[in-house]
């Protein structure tokens, strides 16, 4: 399908990237602008996207020290927050999206969660755009330390996992965050720091055999959802179009 619309990515990493979500967007017809943020590009001051998309990245919402473009970031989701334009959070980004509504992130909180991870979804994922009709316990790829400890006020939860509570949730009518990671295959995790993982006590070589076992069925739930976002997303380019707003 040819691109209606197009949704600013922000790169957070050097090792990060849309990944499996680049394809899937495509085909619901949505592009990506992507921004290396973390190699020096410049975000804009305004959003003049469809959509916003957050990647993940070694920080909290807030590290402006380390990396001094999150503010520009934060500013962008508020813009996206107040127009309703939409947003995907994808792990940092999905805190960023937590602390810029209201909610509270904290570095280092919990227990950490690496690879292949049993998600399951909540009563209010049931007639949720994005989370309706999926599996009820699906996999999703995992690499954080920290969490959102509070959500804004009136979100809406829709996952948790055994050592998470916030792992999905909704702001609004059309901003989405998610601590997993929807866009990575499997096959990431052969790429992660061995000597990082090791740290924790964890075996990259383990984590890579378990998600190659879930990948597939991962990977059509994950697919589902980044399709249903494409959807919202041309559907608010149209409806901004006739109005004029956009």
């Amino acid at each position: 399908m040819a691109a209606e619309a197009t949704a600013l990515v922000v790169r957070n990493g050097p090792h990060g990237g849309p990944g499996r979500w680049s394809g899937w967007l495509a085909e619901g017809g949505v592009g990506m602008d992507v921004v290396r943020a973390d190699a020096g590009e410049a975000l804009p001051e305004r959003l003049g996207h469809a959509a916003l998309v957050v990647l993940g990245g070694g920080y909290l919402p807030d590290d402006d020290r380390r990396a001094p473009w999150l503010a520009r970031t934060r500013d962008l989701v508020a813009q996206a927050l107040e127009r309703e334009v939409p947003v995907f959070g994808i792990c940092l980004g999905g805190q960023m999206l937590a602390q810029v509504a209201g909610g509270a992130v904290r570095g280092e909180h919990g227990e950490p969660e690496f690879g292949s991870t049993v998600l399951t979804l909540r009563q209010e994922a049931a007639d949720d755009p994005l989370f309706r009709g999926l599996a009820p316990r699906p996999t999703a790829v995992e690499n954080h330390v920290d969490a959102i400890v509070r959500l804004p006020h009136g979100a809406r939860w829709l996952a948790s996992s055994e050592r998470c509570a916030y792992q999905a949730f909704r702001v609004g009518q059309c901003a989405w965050g998610v601590q997993f990671h929807p866009e990575a295959a499997a096959e990431n995790i052969a790429r992660w720091s061995r000597a990082r993982l090791e740290r924790y006590g964890v075996d990259r070589d383990e984590l890579h055999r378990a998600a190659l076992r879930d990948d597939g069925e991962a990977a059509r739930v994950w697919r589902q959802v980044a399709l249903r976002f494409a959807a919202r997303v041309r559907d608010g380019r149209a409806r901004g179009s006739a109005d004029g707003t956009r």
